[in-house]
Parts: C-alpha cells; structure tokens; sequence
C-alpha cells in the first residue's frame, strides 16, 4: 500500500513541490545571467557552478516524491520510501565531489599566481566595467533562492525531508556566496588578484563543508543507521521517544529504529516465545512495528 500522512503534512508537501518548481525556473534564470557576465574571474566561475549544482536538490526531491508514492512491487516489497534516502546521498555526493574540485583549482589559481583580466563591455552604445555586470549578477543570483529557502525550511522541518532541508539550506545561506564573489570581483578591480581565487576558495569551502556534513548523514541512513537529525548527523530525538514509549508497554524488550526516506521502521525485539504482537505507534514518521526474537544487548 502506499504511505499514509496526515493531511496536513500532505499540504505541505505538495506546497514544496510547487516551490521547488519555482526554484527550477528560477535558478535557470540565474544560470544563464551568470554564464553571459561570468567572464575570466573565478569567483563568478565557482558561483555559477554552485547555481547549476543548485538544480540537483530540487530535481532529486520531485523525483523522489515520485518515487515514494509508487506501490510495492514483487521485487521491492517495502515500496519506495527509501528513494529520498538515495536522492540525498546522491545530492550530498556531488556537492562533496564539486567543493573539493574547486577548492583544489582555486588553490592552483593561487599557486600559480593566474592574474584574472576583467575589461570593459559595450552595453546599449556605453563602454562598462565588466566587474559591475558581475556585481549585478550576483546580486540578481541571491535573491530568488534567499526567498525560496526561508520559505521551504520550515517545510523540510514539518515533512522530516532532508533533500528539502538541504536545498533550503543551500538557498538561504546563498548570500555568502554572492557577497564572496563580489568581494571577489570587485578585489580585482582595485588591483588585488589573489582577491578573485580566495573569494572562489571560500565559495569551494562552503560547498564542500554542506557536501561532507549530508554525506555523512545519507550514508548513515542508507546503512540502516538511527534515524538522524535534518542538520547534523546526531541521532533524532524521535528514537529516545519512541524507545520509552515501547519499553513502558513491553518491558525487557528493546527497540531498533532504521530510517527509510522521511518514514521509521521499528523492530522490536522480544526476549521471549509468547510476547503480545506490538501496537501501532501514534506518530506519522513510524510506517511499521514489528517483532522478532532476539538477545537483550547490542553486540
């Protein structure tokens, strides 16, 4: 059967959806904007790379909605739930992969003291600083997803979704990266040239720091980890909670919470032959208890 939610959590997801549409266009926009006024600077190189890889998050959460809405089948009879947990790890993956390459080229572009050359363009009849266009585009790059993010935040905290947290995240932090690159640019023109690869380097920083906290989390939930928290890899109060609650009504007995997308799965394991079958828990994250026959410790 598919996953039941309540209506309210239902609303809000499909409200997601529509703003990770608006994020799509929008970001497309700002792309194209930043590819005409990227020039020679590496700032403005690394900002629109973080632009474009600011797709992926919003793709993987649509398809993964997707996914998850699909019955189980034959050959996946737990449905798929856990293709938001695949999404994350890919989205974390490639932010990691992509912070690390740029890191290593702006740190090149130091090394090798590459001089960038930002000249004059001729707009509308008028010979213009190439550095104000970049300014101007980093300031139109900013505002849209600042906007977007603030918004579907509180969205990715009420639906448990951390493809959308993450995405929130990129968008409302997006300021730094535009205020990097126009420190950036703006170094340049005042004759300072490792201004334009120290602003790439910490652009590159960012991204790698976001790429490497969600790896670490996605990786602990495709390896049936405890259910983690949107924002670190700490384990989520939700699994203190729903272990008191089971270990009031089957004393003795331990529960085993894994993460499978936005949803939980509890085992609960029993210690003896005539143990009652589990009751459901009242909380919208847990889509199944059951019970097997185990020993009382961890090993």
């Amino acid at each position: 059967m598919k996953y039941d939610v309540p209506d309210e959590i239902e609303r809000k997801l499909r409200r997601a959806q529509r703003l990770e549409w608006w994020s799509i266009f929008w970001l497309v926009t700002i792309i194209a904007v930043m590819y005409f006024a990227m020039g020679s600077s590496q700032a403005m190189k690394t900002a629109w790379i973080e632009d474009t890889l600011s797709l992926l998050p919003p793709i993987l959460f649509l398809l993964a909605r997707k996914f998850e809405e699909k019955e189980p089948t034959r050959k996946y009879p737990f449905g798929f739930h856990r293709g938001g947990s695949l999404g994350f790890f890919l989205a974390a993956s490639s932010l990691a992969a992509m912070g690390g390459y740029l890191l290593f080229s702006s740190a090149r572009s130091l090394m090798m003291q590459e001089h960038p050359t930002i000249g004059n363009v001729t707009l509308f009849g008028w010979d213009i600083w190439l550095g104000w266009v970049m300014v101007v585009a980093l300031i139109y790059s900013v505002i849209p997803p600042v906007i977007l993010g603030r918004m579907k935040k509180p969205l990715a905290r009420a639906t448990m979704d951390k493809i959308l947290y993450t995405d929130a995240d990129m968008n409302a932090a997006d300021w730094k990266t535009g205020l990097a690159g126009i420190v950036g640019v703006i170094g340049v023109g005042f004759g300072f040239w490792w201004a334009d690869a120290v602003a790439a380097g910490l652009i590159s920083l960012d991204i790698l720091r976001d790429g490497i906290r969600n790896l670490r989390i996605s990786v602990a939930e495709l390896l049936d980890g405890a259910p983690r928290k949107l924002d670190s890899a700490e384990v989520h109060p939700i699994v203190d909670e729903i272990s008191d609650t089971l270990a009031r009504r089957y004393p003795g007995h331990r529960a085993r919470l894994r993460e499978t997308g936005r949803f939980v799965r509890v085992d609960l394991v029993r210690h003896d032959e005539d143990a009652t079958p589990p009751e459901a828990i009242d909380n919208w994250r847990v889509v199944e208890v059951t019970q097997e026959l185990g020993d009382k410790d961890l090993s």
